[in-house]
């Protein structure tokens, strides 16, 4: 189990919420300071001191995540407290304890859930995004969004910014729009040919950031894909033709391994490079046990296709 406390500099809470820890549990805690707003909603601080056990918060309130105000708790009584009680904490820790533990796929599809845009406004710019992806395998500039966020009272580089503390998007030092997953701006290992049309002229060729991503490609936009990736472990060429939604994998016996980590930050920097095809199960196990600090699982095309669709089948909608 991993216990974590976010926190921010000089928080007048923080010993109090370790010496309370440390009554409660002989396991490890560590601490992270938070500076700034974008890190609080990125690591889930909803205000200073946050525990977090396996990177889920275990007091999940209507606390703001990415406040950087100092935090009130509730007691057994309902009276607010700087810092939850032993009993409360040791309630926490043991009902982790008895929780199996959430697998990849799990904290692959809580961390998509939580970047889903509920403001309008940031809905309507990032479904923009996306389409604009799929006509033309780029990003739309912050200009090519003055139309869509008119009115608003918001600028095209504030709403972007929402849009990446979310981790919907991920904007470059530039601010420039790098990913909107599914999508990269930049070459993968992933290429997904989209059949946009009847014409093979007006098709487009997009790269995904992710072996899972590439697959949600076909549900989310609704049409057919053809999707060109290597094996990590031999290079071998792994294809999935998609066509009226329906898969057919080559080499047929290829996989996917998921990997994802629960402790937080954008998905980009924490599970992409790890959700790639495998020609067999085979070389999948072998690229896992090449790499004993990555954890995750093998899944069949069954179950790769259907974690694709539930995280991105109703993304336009």
């Amino acid at each position: 189990m991993n216990l974590e406390v976010l926190h921010v500099a000089q928080c007048p809470n923080l010993t109090a919420m370790l010496q309370r820890l440390g009554q409660a549990t002989d396991l490890p805690v560590t601490t992270r300071e938070i500076s700034t707003a974008p890190d609080a909603a990125a690591f889930g601080m909803a205000g200073s001191p946050t525990l977090l056990i396996d990177g889920a918060d275990p007091f999940t309130t209507n606390h703001a995540v990415g406040a950087l105000a100092c935090r009130l708790y509730r007691d057994e009584n309902g009276q607010p407290v700087p810092v939850p009680s032993l009993a409360q904490l040791r309630d926490a820790i043991a009902t982790a304890a008895d929780t199996p533990t959430a697998g990849p796929g799990d904290v692959l599809s809580a961390w998509r859930a939580r970047a889903m845009p509920q403001d309008p406004v940031h809905r309507a710019v990032h479904q923009l995004v996306l389409r604009d992806f799929a006509t033309t395998g780029q990003p739309p500039t912050a200009a090519d969004l003055a139309a869509t966020i008119a009115g608003s009272g918001r600028t095209s580089d504030e709403v972007l910014a929402a849009l990446h503390d979310l981790d919907a998007i991920r904007l470059g030092a530039d601010g420039r729009i790098e990913v909107a997953y599914p999508f990269s701006a930049h070459p993968t290992r992933h290429r997904v040919h989209l059949a946009t049309g009847t014409d093979t002229d007006t098709d487009t060729d997009v790269y995904a950031m992710c072996a899972i991503d590439a697959l949600g490609i076909a549900p989310m936009l609704n049409t057919d894909t053809h999707i060109d990736s290597t094996d990590q472990t031999t290079g071998q060429p792994v294809r999935i033709t998609t066509t009226a939604g329906k898969a057919h994998w080559e080499p047929a016996g290829a996989v996917v391994f998921l990997a994802a980590t629960t402790g937080g930050g954008p998905s980009a920097d924490n599970c992409c490079d790890y959700l790639n095809f495998f020609t067999d199960p085979a070389t999948a196990n072998a690229w896992t046990t090449a790499h004993p600090h990555v954890p995750g699982q093998v899944l069949n095309q069954e179950q790769a296709e259907t974690l694709a669709t539930q995280l991105f089948g109703a993304l336009l909608r």
